[in-house]
């Protein structure tokens, strides 16, 4: 680790809780369907209306951009209750505005201080969080996404380019986010040094690599690299 000079993050679930941002979402977002679109919420309930998002999921298990996917819901939805495509804009607006309620976990704005002071630091995520509206989008000299870079992790054409867009070897840009598959295994195939962000303290799963270091939040992260 002493060779690193940029950190690359992963967003969702490393540095806020996703699960409750997107429960709330779904529910708020089902009452702005009641008064803007009232023959979808008359359809749907929350519950469906989360079936058929993990159905358009799984019907596209290779699809990069989610942001994409959710519009071809929003179309489908439309169509079905007799609206037309415009629609499709105002409620992915809404539904994007929800989703970026978060809340980033305590360890999180102090540790970016730490981090950015001997670091670049980047962000790389297979969401379409807003950083910008998140507020933490100054910590950060870029941000890539899945959409933008037309792959998802663990895809290593990701990787690489982030490390060539840093003007960095692989060896020098440590990535760090939660998930084993996505920000583990996946750096770690095109030798970026990987760090699993462990917060609910569960054991390594069953993969055919293991990662660099594990920590229990970002700070920890801070810790380990010196900062």
């Amino acid at each position: 680790m002493r060779h690193v000079r940029a950190i690359c993050l992963d967003l969702d679930d490393t540095l806020w809780d996703l699960a409750p941002v997107l429960r709330r979402a779904d529910v708020e977002f089902h009452a702005w369907l009641g008064v803007h679109y009232p023959r979808v919420a008359g359809q749907h309930s929350v519950d469906s209306l989360r079936a058929r998002r993990a159905a358009v999921l799984a019907a596209h298990p290779d699809a990069h951009d989610v942001g994409a996917l959710r519009r071809r819901l929003y179309g489908e939805l439309a169509s079905e209750a007799g609206y037309g495509p415009a629609m499709v804009e105002p409620a992915f607006a809404e539904f994007q505005r929800l989703r970026n309620l978060v809340t980033p976990f305590p360890d999180v704005v102090p540790a970016l201080e730490r981090l950015r002071r001997r670091h670049t630091l980047v962000a790389l995520t297979n969401g379409n969080a807003d950083l910008d509206v998140i507020g933490l989008a100054g910590y950060f000299s870029a941000i890539h996404t899945a959409a933008g870079l037309g792959a998802a992790k663990p895809h290593p054409r990701v990787f690489t380019t982030v490390c060539a867009a840093l003007g960095l070897p692989p060896a020098a840009v440590v990535h760090a986010g939660n998930d084993p598959d996505n920000d583990v295994l996946g750096p770690a195939r095109v030798g970026m040094p990987a760090v699993w962000v462990n917060r609910t303290g569960s054991p390594w799963p069953d993969r055919d690599a293991y990662p660099d270091h594990t920590v229990r939040d970002l700070a920890h992260l801070a810790d380990l690299l010196g900062c």
